[in-house]
């Protein structure tokens, strides 16, 4: 069984991937992590987000066993995540290990941004969850604050949008809803009513 979660930053996807993944027993996988490894990358070595090459080797090198999140959770690493993401020759370096890890023979979990449109559309299950830009906002706000990254409301705001913008406008797989997903808004849900909303569909079909 594959469950893809597509959304935003934010939206919720990543807690409810977790639960989901200890619900069914399945191994889970943030796509993102390995796009803002890549990203804390090339900031510790001060590679340019337009160096393609420098780029696309240290993707290629990206082991899924050897991230450390703990390092990956600023905001200064998430904006450089962004931008690398639109670079076709990143994306083709990460796509081999995120469908390798989604075609194993028990199944998995995977969210990110093209789950259910690039790395597994034959997935059993396809979400897409979103939130408004401000709730999201809100949300990511209050981790960084835990982290004791001093960063204001109003630039995180910013920066939501702004990544929004990245990710549906690129031209290698755009950030969007598949066609056969189902979409939860969690603007207004707390992680369990969402989750809830989840198992219901999937208990459904």
């Amino acid at each position: 069984m594959i469950i893809a979660l597509d959304g935003p930053a934010a939206s919720g996807k990543g807690t409810l991937s977790k639960k989901l993944a200890s619900e069914f027993g399945l191994p889970y996988l943030d796509t993102g992590l390995l796009y803002r490894a890549v990203g804390y990358q090339a900031l510790q070595q001060n590679i340019q987000s337009d160096a393609l090459y420098d780029l696309e080797k240290i993707a290629e090198k990206i082991e899924l066993e050897a991230i450390d999140h703990t390092e990956l959770r600023s905001s200064e690493v998430a904006q450089m995540a962004s931008k690398i993401a639109s670079i076709p020759q990143v994306r083709e370096a990460l796509v081999k290990a995120q469908r390798n890890f989604a075609n194993q023979a028990k199944g998995a979990i995977l969210d990110g941004r093209d789950i259910g449109t690039v790395i597994a559309p034959q997935a059993n299950y396809k979400f897409y969850i979103t939130a408004s830009p401000e709730v999201r906002a809100e949300r990511r706000h209050k981790d960084l604050v835990k982290s004791n990254e001093a960063i204001s409301f109003d630039d995180v705001l910013k920066d939501i949008k702004e990544r929004d913008a990245r990710d549906q406008n690129r031209k290698t797989a755009p950030a969007k809803q598949a066609e056969d997903a189902h979409l939860i808004d969690t603007t207004n849900l707390c992680i369990e009513e969402a989750y809830s909303a989840v198992m219901s569909i999937i208990n459904e079909t």
